[in-house]
């Protein structure tokens, strides 16, 4: 598909103009006026309704064919972003065939993609039972957006497509469960040329932090599980004191940790492993939680990848989490792929423009013939 193809040419313009709002977390003025963004597109389709929630300051818009609240197929999004601490940096631009930018690959190209499809569709289709839902809180948890629509909405669906996830060619069958913590550790204030007086916080800390990571390394048991490293990890990523001298030991530290966790293990469990790693002198607090997921891939959307590539599609285990979670649990089966994507969460995050082009033909002929619409 050449690069002057106008889907294309639509494709990245949209997609620029979403990477210029820096809708990040601390920033809730941006990530409304990216749904104002959104609603500007979606307001001139005839026959379509804009259902808008809120939840804790957090976003969700459900866009739908009127008179239909549960589609048969619902595309899922997030347009929120990480935080980068230079604000400059939110800005795009095209090389070697990429966009370029925070969130082209996580997930603005996406969002790009679902709107421009859902547009198209309902032009050419009115009433096609098919429906969009973008939400605003991923990068936190999702307890506010994806997870807010299905258990306190009511929001179902017939199937749903979470293109936040593997790529063109590996679709996604499994997730990690996900058990992020807080870990907090209590001293004595004392000056540091005299260490046999107190408990050193922080020291306990990291002699705790190392032995939670220690007992995780165990998880790897075999050349097969870690060759796509499906194993349990814990890896720890914050670590704070609110100490600010160099000779005086801290009263107090905190920090961090994510672990990442394979079937048939459950969050109860690695929480109570945890606990028995660090030590009782440690505090541990569950920031968020999530049990590990099963997918069901459509065999048509197998097949009509298979189609469009050429190539016969990969079915992945991912080490990551996405919102498909809250879905799946309802028994919905969940699509989880995307186009090719790279450096996520960084300055330079990018998403292949052919492969969005490929991903919306994909997704628009395997819509049509799934719904028996020609």
């Amino acid at each position: 598909m050449p690069h002057s193809d106008p889907l294309l040419e639509r494709l990245v313009s949209l997609t620029r103009d979403l990477i210029l709002i820096p809708s990040t977390n601390s920033r809730p003025q941006e990530r409304s006026r990216c749904f104002a963004f959104l609603r500007d597109h979606l307001e001139g389709l005839e026959g379509v309704a804009i259902r808008e929630y809120q939840s804790r300051g957090f976003g969700s818009l459900v866009a739908c064919p009127a008179g239909i609240a549960h589609p048969e197929i619902l595309m899922v999004g997030h347009l929120d972003v990480i935080e980068h601490p230079d604000g400059s940096v939110y800005r795009s631009r095209v090389e070697n065939g990429r966009i370029l930018g925070p969130g082209a690959g996580d997930m603005k190209g996406q969002i790009a993609i679902m709107l421009e499809l859902f547009c198209r569709l309902q032009h050419r289709h009115p009433g096609l039972s098919f429906g969009i839902a973008v939400t605003s809180d991923e990068e936190i948890g999702g307890e506010n957006g994806v997870m807010h629509l299905f258990e306190r909405e009511g929001l179902r669906c017939g199937m749903a497509i979470v293109p936040d996830g593997g790529s063109i060619h590996d679709i996604t069958v499994a997730e990690k469960g996900i058990l992020q913590t807080r870990l907090d550790s209590r001293g004595q204030e004392s000056h540091a040329a005299r260490p046999w007086l107190a408990t050193n916080a922080l020291l306990q800390l990291i002699e705790g932090i190392s032995r939670a990571t220690r007992d995780f390394e165990s998880c790897k048991t075999s050349h097969e599980e870690a060759s796509d490293h499906w194993y349990s990890t814990c890896v720890p990523t914050v670590l704070r004191t609110g100490n600010e001298t160099i000779n005086c030991i801290p009263g107090e530290a905190h920090a961090f940790l994510d672990v990442r966790f394979t079937p048939p293990h459950t969050a109860k469990e690695m929480l109570q492993r945890l606990r028995e790693a660090v030590g009782p002198d440690i505090r541990i607090e569950t920031i968020m939680s999530a049990e590990s997921t099963h997918l069901a891939p459509d065999p048509l959307y197998l097949e009509v990848t298979e189609t469009l590539t050429g190539t016969p599609p990969k079915l992945v285990r991912a080490s990551g989490g996405s919102d498909a979670r809250y879905i799946a649990r309802h028994g919905i089966p969940v699509i989880l792929s995307r186009p090719q994507v790279g450096a996520l969460h960084s300055p330079d995050e990018w998403i292949d423009i052919e492969s969005m082009g490929l991903y919306f033909q994909i997704c628009e002929e395997f819509i049509l013939r799934k719904l028996a619409v020609r």
